[in-house]
């Protein structure tokens, strides 16, 4: 692990403005830089940075941070391979905490492998194109299949020579241990020593991680051999799993972020000629039934999938239960499926590059209309197996998390199957409860160590759905929850703006004459604009609703009493990329190019400054989300309980909260 000594080193040597500067061509703003977005294409430039808060931010697309949060967001870096890369940039030593010796061997062990991955991949490679067996055997087949040479160098292809143990023995000449070798399939070794190589006569499909490292090797035979196998696969290892990656992550992120889309294939080629083709943002599962950590992958990159299916209708009607995989993720999906005999390859060769984009775009469903398309062929109108289909479909649905989005798709689905959505729900919200249920008793066969007290029950979570769904009454309108949020996101403004500023604060006391009339009277105070928001939300006990709020509230609550003031320095570079996100969005943007505003000035109309009225800003969010927490309490009050055969409604109680209502109206109207 990576010392906290160094990566400080690294936040303080990083410069913004020079690593944005290696990927995004900068000019001078003023105080700022500014570019177009690397993330989305645009004419207008939106993209800005601050040196001087050393943060930066993209306006159309939201996203912004610092040099690591860029370098993650970009080049999808994982936090400790951004702090690797900016170490390496300006020359920074890496410490890494003291390891036991045990995990220093795992480690060197894992980087052995990845060294001889490495050495494999540029072997295979460069036999293939300037030796004289590679070029007649290796390039000639990837010629054939209708590869550039520039294709086959993006994609490193290499070739195997047709020797027992070529590459072998040059890897053992070259210093590299027959342990390594073996532990990464690229060798097999048998009793009695003998060895040779794994993909003997194969030209190879090197397999990349995220980062770019060679993980393991795809390889296809070229002779008509029907014992052998077709494709082989590295074998499973410390660096390869072959269910939690994707053929052409490496070469597809970029394109998959900045189009916001990932097109999903079966093999090594399709991946290939598709990008030959123009089509960049796509990767394949490589013929092996897709798994949630490799959609896992994608949700990185992008929300939206494209599965892309051969003519084939066996197989996919087997691949399309990965769909519901997709779903669980929280992703959204459409199927393109091609013309009979046709697969991606095949398709994407035969027709101009301009043909492919169209017939991707024109052809895609969504997942509901090609399920039932391909289904209702085989119901064949037959009332039982369309109720079977039926149940299918809802049963995808259920997989959806957001249940605004489960109730579009079941407004379709009743819309298609010509049934009324009541049934529909009533189906869907079945199979929540029973899928509660299973959860639940999953749950109670745990240990009770494992079960957290604090943690609601699932039936809880199947009422929230229910009521989400308009089955049973319940749930909180979206109304009143943004109107929560925005007040949450000012006071979080107000803290990161000025908090550490000191300012004169107004108190509203309650004072009973001697005949008991109660006045209220205005005293002053100057207190530091944190300290006085915390104690605001401390004496109401007020919680953020946003976790994310409440996370970054907690952080700088946490500074104040460290350090008597927030460090905002912290933040935009907190480890939690989310935090710093947020940070940097309320930070930039007063230098959103779209909210500048008119030489005010110029027309004789002068803007009061948000620093010369703190109490007014502090006072008017405070009380603001005061009067909606009590709005929401009579609402609670006022509705009966359905449950209830005589629901008693608590007037008193209501003309308190009324009362209390009242009286914070007039403290808003008060504050000067």
């Amino acid at each position: 692990m990576i010392t906290k000594q160094t990566i400080d080193r690294v936040f303080e040597t990083a410069r913004v403005e020079e690593v944005i500067g290696e990927f995004v061509q900068l000019k001078k703003a003023g105080s700022n830089f500014k570019g177009l977005s690397p993330f989305v294409d645009e004419k207008s430039p939106s993209f800005m940075v601050s040196p001087v808060k050393q943060i930066w931010k993209d306006f159309s697309t939201g996203k912004g941070g610092n040099a690591i949060s860029f370098l993650m967001e970009h080049e999808h870096y994982s936090y400790p391979e951004a702090i690797r890369w900016l170490a390496k940039k300006y020359n920074i030593e890496i410490e890494e905490t003291e390891q036991t010796n045990e995990e220093k061997e795992k480690i060197n062990e894992r980087e052995s492998m990845f060294l001889v991955s490495k050495f494999a991949k540029d072997y295979f490679h460069d036999l293939m194109l300037n030796s004289q067996q590679g070029k007649a055997i290796g390039y000639s087949y990837f010629k054939e299949r209708g590869f550039t040479e520039e294709t086959i160098k993006k994609f490193e292809l290499g070739y195997c020579k047709d020797e027992w143990d070529n590459f072998t023995n040059a890897a053992l000449d070259k210093g590299y241990d027959i342990k390594y070798l073996a532990s990464t399939g690229l060798t097999i070794v048998k009793e009695g020593g003998k060895q040779f190589d794994r993909f003997k006569g194969r030209v190879l499909f090197p397999i990349h991680s995220m980062s770019g490292r060679i993980l393991g090797f795809g390889g296809r035979i070229l002779t008509n051999d029907k014992k052998a196998a077709k494709y082989l696969n590295s074998p499973e290892s410390d660096i390869y799993h072959k269910s939690k990656i994707l053929y052409g992550i490496y070469q597809a992120k970029k394109e998959i972020a900045k189009q916001d889309n990932c097109y999903l294939v079966e093999g090594y080629t399709d991946v290939i000629s598709f990008n030959q083709s123009g089509v960049e943002n796509v990767v394949a599962s490589s013929g092996t039934a897709l798994t949630s950590d490799q959609i896992r992958l994608v949700n990185r990159l992008t929300k939206n999938i494209t599965v892309l299916f051969d003519g084939d209708a066996a197989g996919i009607r087997a691949s399309i239960r990965g769909i519901d995989l997709i779903l669980e993720q929280g992703m959204n999906v459409k199927v393109v499926q091609f013309p009979d005999g046709e697969d991606p390859d095949s398709f994407a060769k035969s027709h101009s590059d301009a043909e492919l984009k169209e017939y991707l775009d024109s052809s895609a469903k969504d997942f509901i209309n090609f399920k039932v398309s391909l289904l209702l062929k085989e119901a064949n109108n037959d009332p039982v197996k369309k109720a079977g289909l039926i149940r299918d479909i809802v049963t995808s649905i259920s997989k959806i998390p957001d249940a605004i989005q489960r109730e579009v798709y079941v407004q379709e689905c009743s819309n298609i199957m010509d049934i009324s959505e009541r049934v529909l729900f009533s189906e869907l919200a079945q199979i929540i409860s029973k899928e509660a249920t299973n959860q639940r008793k999953k749950t109670s066969s745990r240990s009770n160590s494992n079960v957290d007290p604090n943690e609601p029950p699932p039936e809880y979570f199947l009422e929230q759905e229910q009521a989400q769904m308009g089955l049973v009454k319940g749930g909180v309108s979206s109304e009143k929850v943004d109107q929560l949020l925005i007040l949450e996101k000012e006071i979080i403004r107000i803290l990161l703006l000025y908090g550490n500023e000191e300012a004169n604060f107004v108190d509203f006391i309650e004072v009973e004459d001697e005949n008991g009339k109660v006045t209220i009277e205005k005293e002053s105070h100057t207190n530091q604009v944190s300290k006085e928001v915390y104690l605001h939300l401390q004496d109401d006990e007020i919680e953020f609703t946003n976790p994310l709020f409440q996370e970054v509230y907690f952080e700088m609550i946490h500074q104040l009493n460290q350090a008597e003031k927030i460090d905002v320095n912290q933040l935009t570079s907190h480890k939690n990329v989310e935090i710093t996100s947020l940070v940097t969005s309320i930070l930039m943007d007063e230098e959103d190019p779209k909210r500048q505003l008119s030489d005010w000035e110029r027309k004789n109309i002068y803007v009061t400054e948000a620093s010369k009225i703190l109490p007014k800003l502090i006072s008017d969010a405070v009380f603001n989300i005061r009067r909606v927490l009590i709005d929401r309490k009579i609402e609670d009050l006022i509705t009966p309980d359905p449950t209830e055969e005589k629901p008693v409604i608590n007037l008193e109680l209501i003309q308190d909260y009324t009362n209390l209502k009242i009286k914070l109206y007039e403290k808003l109207n008060r504050v000067i």
